[in-house]
Parts: C-alpha cells; structure tokens; sequence
C-alpha cells in the first residue's frame, strides 16, 4: 500500500520505517526541512536500537522517503496516518498539530482521484477522531464518501519500538467507516497478532487506558516499597512476588517473574517519559471536563510526582548528611535505550541532591546534552564515568543502563552505592561499601 505519514517524531518515524520493513511503500513528511533532510541522509532525530541501520536499507532499497508537507504526495496515498504530538498545556491536551495535520490531509483527500483513508496514530483523547479530525478534513470540501477516518493507537516502548512493531501483542483498529477499516485490515494483513476492530472512541480510549493501568500499577508498587522503607526488615521484592504468585496475577503458573508485568513492579524513583505522564494527565484532566472527580488519576500523578525525592529520602535514611559531598549520578534518561529525558526522575532526585548540599555530577551514555537543556541548576557532566567514581562519596545509579551493572568493582571504602531500580547485585560489593535500596540496606 501507498501510506503517507504526517510527522517524523518517535511515533511516526518508527511506524514509517516498520511499515516500509514490511513491504508498504512510505512517505513520511514533517514541516522542518532540517529533519527531512537528515532523515533523507539516512541520520533519524532519535535514538532507538537498530533504527539507523534499518533506515539506511530502506533509503537505499527506496521503500522509504521523507519530504516537506506536500499535498500532492499526500494525495497519492492509500492511507494518510497522522502521527504528531499531543503535548499538555497545563494538564490539557494540545491538539494544535492535531488540526494542522487534519487540515493538510483534508487538502489532501479533496484534491485526489481516489478514496483516502485518514488514520490517527497520535494519543488523543475520546472523541477526537471523529470529532476533531473529521470536522476539520469534512471543512476542505471533500466529499464525506471520499475519504475514511480511523484511530489506530501505538503501544511503543522507546528502547524496543522496532520489536513491538514487528512482534506486537495487539493491533487496535478503530473505525467509523468501512473503508478505513478494510483499508486497515489490509496494511496490518500479515501481522498474525489479536487485532481488535471498535469505534474510534473505543481505540482513544484503550490507549489511555493502557498507560493509565501500568502507571497506577507502577505507583502503587512504589507505594508499597516506600512503606516497607520506612517498617524495615522488608524486601519490596519480596512483597511483589508474594502478589504476583497469585494465579491471577501470574496467569496460572504461579512464578512471580515469569508475568510480563514483574518488570514494571521493581520499586523505584518513580516513572517518566513521553507517555505516562502526560497521557495520565491528560485524561484526568478530560475526566475533570465531564464533571468526574477523578482521583485515582490525581493519586497516581501525586505518588509519581512525590516519588524521586521520596526515593532519596528513603535510601539515605540513617547515613550521614549528603552536605558537602559529591554524589556521580548515572542515568539521566527516563529510561535505557533511549535519549528521552522528559519527565525523566533523574531530575527531581539530582534537585533533592542539591537541596541537601551536595554537589552533582553525572553521566548518560546518551542524554546528556539532552538533560543540560531541561536543568538549569549546576550539574558537572563527566564523559569517564569510571575513572569518576573514585573521586565522589556516593553514587546514585538512576537509570540502569548495561553499562553501570559492573559499578561494583569500582566502589570501595566507605562509599555509598544508591541503587533505587535494584540494577546492582550488592552481594558482589567490596567489603565497606554501603548499599541502599528502597527498603534495602547492606
């Protein structure tokens, strides 16, 4: 199929490049010339494992192509998939590029010679497609049987998008028109997942749903650890897979690790990135418009927003003041694999650091240039992380990249190793190395 994507961010360039992987004939266009031509060159504006290396072979094999908004390359296309970003705006969604890009594929349907199916790629919240999108495309002047809506949401985790593209759990194809769901069935044919065919409304809202239950999941874990923190004598862990050997939860088998959901239950300084938080934000927020108190939703933000420093507080219970000492914090992205640092919680544990008088230093494979941009206080980056952990008092493992696993073999004395995601086993620690967790003490 012909399919033309409206945006070159994480989404968009990731379902361009996975779409074209899988035989369908690509454009992808965005209105800064600077990406289109670094894109063109073969050089993505993100990172994600393999992402490069694909592109190149896709440039070459000539599956993929990148160009400025253009209405006639839209208009040649089978499917027009919209793929911008939904930032918040104080809480509220901002659908400002929602309509720019529902206005430019309305261009684009009016001016074609054949039937166009317009599909949302973008997290927007119920209503919106049908709404919003439809409205604005119906206002170009074309004919309403010329064109199809349909919301078709992502479930892309940055660090693995390329995988869960190629392999994912569940496609959700969601229509308001039988054209933009044959038109869907057909781009998806040879993915052999569960595909779910609902309404628009129904596919906005099984989105924010799904971030909302693994951001709730993820807040109450780290609720229950900081608990066990402040009791004692309990491993979180342990707490977690007591939960999760309940068959409900372990799907039978009764091994807590064996769940997928185990990963997301690891205590911790709290969840970050692109999604949950501003999609939890979001929806809360569209609760609140339709006069519902939303508390659950409120509740999650206020553990998550709390969490970071409350991690610190927790590990460094008991150890002498943080005043005056160097505390090299490794991991500034919200997560590995990626250079993302919204809402990472690297920022609020290296703000509670400077609060308490300690001077900050820190590394990311990736993200540092990125985190120098969104933190305006004083942090000393260092390029040789190993040669710097000799140098500081503490360190304080944030993000837990590959890289870091070995940090035990640098650590001695009376160092303090502060490990809130448990990426450091502290049996291997040098006898005098003081470690902490989030409930954990050694």
């Amino acid at each position: 199929m012909k399919v033309a994507i409206i945006g070159t961010g994480y989404v968009g360039l990731v379902t361009g490049v996975g779409l074209a992987s899988v035989g369908h004939s690509v454009t992808c266009l965005d209105m800064r010339e600077s990406v289109v031509e670094s894109l063109t060159a073969g050089i993505p504006p993100i990172f994600e494992q393999g992402l490069e290396e694909l592109l190149a072979q896709l440039l070459e094999s000539g599956s993929i192509s990148f160009s400025l908004p253009d209405v006639d390359r839209l208009a040649e296309a089978d499917i027009i998939m919209i793929a911008v970003g939904t930032p918040s705006r104080d809480g509220d969604i901002d659908l400002s590029q929602i309509r720019s890009a529902a206005e430019l594929a309305g261009r684009a349907v009016a001016a074609a010679d054949h039937p166009i199916a317009v599909v949302v790629k973008s997290t927007v919240v119920p209503g919106t497609t049908k709404g919003l999108v439809l409205d604005t495309i119906a206002a170009s002047g074309a004919d309403r049987e010329s064109f199809g809506i349909g919301m078709n949401p992502e479930f892309l985790r940055e660090g693995s998008a390329l995988v869960d593209f190629n392999s994912p759990d569940r496609i959700v194809i969601g229509f308001e028109d039988d054209l933009a769901r044959d038109r869907l069935r057909e781009l998806y044919a040879d993915f052999s997942c569960p595909k779910l065919e609902v309404n628009t409304q129904t596919a906005e809202l099984t989105k924010y749903a799904n971030n909302l239950y693994l951001a709730l999941q993820i807040s109450a874990a780290n609720e229950i650890a900081n608990v066990a923190a402040r009791v004692g004598g309990i491993d979180p862990l342990d707490v977690v897979e007591g939960v999760l050997s309940d068959h409900r939860w372990s799907g039978g088998d009764g091994v807590a690790g064996a769940h997928p959901i185990a990963k997301y239950l690891i205590p911790g300084p709290g969840f970050g990135g692109s999604c949950f938080p501003k999609d939890v934000e979001a929806f809360r927020e569209f609760g609140l418009t339709l006069e519902l108190p939303m508390q659950m939703s409120s509740a999650i933000l206020e553990v998550n927003g709390a969490q970071p420093g409350f991690s610190l507080d927790s590990m460094t219970e008991g150890l002498p003041p943080l005043d005056g000492k160097r505390v090299l914090v490794l991991g500034l992205s919200f997560k590995p694999q990626t250079d993302d640092v919204r809402e990472t919680p690297a920022l609020g544990m290296i703000r509670a650091l400077r609060a308490a008088g300690a001077t900050t230093l820190a590394h990311d494979p990736l993200a540092m240039d990125a985190y120098a941009r969104i933190d305006g206080g004083e942090v000393e980056f260092v390029v040789d992380w190993r040669a710097t952990v000799a140098t500081v008092d503490a360190v304080l493992v944030v993000t837990p990249w590959a890289d870091y696993r070995g940090i035990g073999d640098l650590l001695s004395g009376d160092q303090v190793l502060l490990d809130p995601r448990r990426s450091v086993d502290p049996a291997g620690l040098a006898a005098g190395v003081v470690y902490r967790s989030i409930g954990v003490k050694k």
